[in-house]
């Protein structure tokens, strides 16, 4: 029955990944009638109905979402077998996925894949830019990173840069026309550059900290961005108070081109991690990714 059912049920894993006849064909390269029709053979040969079929989407039956399960491991095991087999003739190849926010791919990714793609150079990574939360399985990455306070469950994860602390700037051509505010009530009377959040569609909070704890602050202002390098522009600009990583602006405030207030508000808090499923077998190309940031841990 193995060898009769082998090619159909990897078919049926890309159809039920990816919900839909039309995308699932495009991927495996065939037409998406022929893919019908080998689904439709492989029910009625296992004698169980593994997908319901609409004419928006295609979704697994308990069945089929059982026979993943089951057979889930049994695949990563196969793939690790030839990871291993291939990449013991070769060097180590594979295309991994990461999903993260802009500050760590440019100052904690980027430097520090210089020498893993020199070391590797048939190893591919793919950068996705997402300020949403992102369901790493869900969307077929092999990992994320994010601020430690926002790593999502049942995930392995390891620091990959120190702690952060945000700071609110704003250039000198905003302070000639607005006083610098000197407490968290001051900051609503000020025009505060926004950032959106994909997730949940709102505005992001400023996080800060007073006598009382911490607080959620969520400013007014006229510009709204969904990422933190047009924010950073918009404040050098004069636009308004932007509420932006330490680090990345740390440079401009020595140029005198933003300059800081209400420092005493923002505390350290956990830096980026990089998090990834908790599973049994990883692929070769993944597992030396992660060796190279492991070495590279904050102390």
């Amino acid at each position: 029955m193995l060898r009769e059912n082998i090619h159909d049920l990897m078919s049926f894993f890309v159809v039920a990944r990816e919900k839909s006849f039309t995308r699932a064909a495009s991927k495996l390269g065939v037409s998406q009638s022929a893919l019908s029709h080998a689904m439709r053979g492989l029910e009625e040969r296992l004698g169980i109905r593994l997908l319901t079929r609409t004419t928006r989407n295609v979704s697994t039956t308990t069945a089929g979402e059982r026979l993943i399960e089951e057979l889930s491991p049994l695949i990563e095991t196969m793939d690790e077998k030839l990871d291993l087999i291939t990449n013991a003739a070769e060097e180590p190849k594979g295309k991994i996925r990461i999903t993260t926010v802009d500050y760590p791919a440019s100052y904690i990714l980027r430097p520090k894949l210089r020498s893993f793609l020199q070391k590797y150079p048939k190893i591919e990574v793919e950068i996705n830019i997402n300020y949403g939360l992102t369901d790493i399985i869900e969307e077929r990455f092999d990992a994320g990173i994010r601020i430690g306070e926002h790593l999502a469950k049942d995930m392995i994860a390891f620091p990959v840069g120190p702690a952060m602390r945000m700071a609110i700037v704003g250039a000198p051509s905003y302070f000639e026309t607005h006083k610098k505010p000197e407490t968290l009530h001051d900051l609503m009377e000020q025009n505060c550059i926004n950032l959106r959040v994909p997730t949940s569609g709102g505005l992001y909070p400023w996080e800060l900290d007073d006598e009382n704890g911490e607080v959620n602050v969520r400013p007014k202002g006229q510009l709204i961005f969904n990422t933190y390098p047009h924010i950073l522009e918009a404040a050098l600009d004069g636009f308004g108070l932007a509420y932006i990583p330490e680090q990345e602006v740390e440079e401009f405030m020595r140029q005198g081109r933003l300059i800081r207030v209400l420092e005493k508000y923002c505390l350290p808090f956990p830096g980026y991690y990089l998090y990834y499923p908790n599973r049994r077998h990883h692929p070769i190309a993944f597992r030396l990714f992660i060796e190279a940031l492991r070495r590279h841990e904050p102390e």
